[in-house]
């Protein structure tokens, strides 16, 4: 799969920063990705430790000695392993004469590093790799890539049996291996409990404590671990947007997964025709297209919002930018309509623009500020 636009976010960090910082889920490409970075730039020397090889980690025993002296691209994967090493990138790139740039990988998110990164501040530009997207995959592959996900193992398989026991592996040792070794002590039987739950709730807004009686657990245990669960790039929680109008507004965040194939794995979807079957269908879609729609854009978690009155106006998407306000539907139909409750969301948010996204293939305008536009017609449409 070409990522060259990855590689070029890649170099512009480093033309600002001398430590660039590549986050992701595990298993979506960001290994892959260093490399291709690295036989694209073949005018370096590259030096790269891998926090899992147990002879790297011995070479690293003494870090500073193992660092000091190095020029060109160093890649350290897994940085969450050893986060230690943040102060010692510091002192080295902070050296007048420092002929390195540091290429760090790590499978959780800034916030779960801040911590330890705080003492490069400053000096290190953070990228979030997703899986592919629909951009990469192509509208070829839209349904493809919808039920399996974007991880590449589970997109790529050779069958639809592969990726799903690809999957179902990959929760197992997300559970089992990936979660504690972030120094999180949860039982992996606890979480995958948690996590089938959480299924259920796709594209739901979520009730801590109604949540909290179903698992039998007290509000702070449940929310610990869905930080845990956003923090690992495996669910988002879309922020509430206030407007400063009389309607009472929801103010509990909306759940979703970020890959719809984890959650068919999840929800035992085995294919095409069971998921056109199945109850979640239309939050499954709505997730999916979602995710598309935000990465299309560029968006950042301090942009996306939904909204929701408890009169049942409501808007899936706002994305927020500077002093423009786009709002999005999704709707798995192919008979796309506006409906009151989007009249509401562009008088109330004063959107500029209201679209209706859906599986189909043209673009329909329903009402003023209000268009459909097919899924694959709308990332295409950003990338020209």
């Amino acid at each position: 799969m070409d990522r060259t636009a990855w590689i070029t976010r890649i170099a512009d960090r480093f033309t600002v920063q001398p430590v660039v910082g590549l986050l992701g889920p595990r298993q979506c490409g960001k290994t892959t990705l260093a490399r291709a970075y690295a036989e694209h730039h073949s005018n370096l020397a590259v030096t790269r430790f891998d926090l899992e090889d147990p002879l790297d980690l011995a070479a690293l025993a003494n870090p500073r000695l193992a660092l000091q002296d190095l020029s060109g691209l160093v890649i350290i994967d897994e940085i969450q392993r050893a986060p230690e090493l943040f102060p010692l990138l510091r002192v080295l790139v902070d050296r007048p004469n420092n002929q390195a740039r540091f290429l760090v990988l790590g499978s959780a998110s800034r916030d779960l590093l801040r911590q330890s990164s705080e003492s490069l501040a400053g000096r290190i530009g953070y990228i979030e790799l997703t899986p592919f997207s629909l951009a990469e995959t192509g509208s070829e592959s839209k349904d493809r890539l919808w039920l399996r996900g974007g991880f590449p193992p589970a997109f790529l398989a050779a069958s639809e049996a592969a990726s799903r026991q690809w999957r179902k592996d990959y929760i197992a040792t997300f559970l089992e291996r990936d979660i504690p070794a972030l120094g999180i002590a949860i039982a992996p039987q606890s979480l995958r409990r948690f996590w089938t739950m959480l299924a259920d709730y796709h594209g739901q807004i979520v009730n801590l404590s109604e949540l909290g009686r179903s698992f039998g657990a007290a509000d702070t245990t449940i929310r610990r671990y869905m930080d845990i669960l956003e923090a690992t790039f495996m669910v988002r929680q879309l922020r509430p947007w206030h407007e400063n109008i009389s309607k009472r507004q929801v103010k509990a965040p909306k759940l979703y997964f970020r890959d719809t194939g984890l959650l068919h794995g999840l929800l035992d979807i085995p294919d095409k025709s069971a998921l056109t079957r199945h109850p979640k269908l239309g939050p499954s879609w709505e997730g999916f297209a979602l995710e598309e729609v935000v990465r299309a854009n560029g968006a950042g978690p301090e942009d996306i919002w939904f909204w929701a009155t408890h009169g049942g106006a409501e808007l899936d998407l706002l994305i927020a930018k500077g002093t423009r306000r786009d709002g999005f539907e999704f709707k798995y139909t192919d008979r796309p309509a506006s409906t009151r409750s989007m009249h509401t969301a562009i008088e109330s948010l004063k959107l500029d623009q209201l679209t209706v996204i859906y599986p189909g293939e043209r673009r329909i305008p329903l009402a003023e500020k209000i268009e459909a536009i097919g899924l694959a017609e709308y990332v295409q449409s950003l990338r020209a």
